[in-house]
């Protein structure tokens, strides 16, 4: 049987390639069933409860962040008082 750790590396994998098809363009049906294989993939390791939906949504966004940048930029605030236009 393989390990919790194995099969994570597995799934970063596979995201990555997702990632970069996305990134090079690739057809629309590639990478739906990229995303397909993926999804699948994270559904079984939910079912057999080898990893929680927590741990899952860290890989994601961590390899997510390293194909494409972080999803979000820290904002500073605004003085009180200050408008800012949108």
């Amino acid at each position: 049987m393989r390990t919790k750790g194995e099969v994570l590396g597995d799934l970063r994998g596979m995201l990555r390639d997702v990632f970069a098809a996305k990134a090079a363009g690739e057809s629309y049906g590639r990478l739906a069933r990229a995303h397909g294989y993926v999804d699948g993939y994270m559904r079984a390791l939910l079912e057999v409860e080898l990893v929680s939906k927590a741990e899952l949504l860290d890989v994601v966004a961590a390899e997510r962040a390293r194909a494409s940048g972080p999803a979000i930029r820290a904002v500073e605030p605004t003085p009180a008082g200050e408008t800012v236009a949108a």
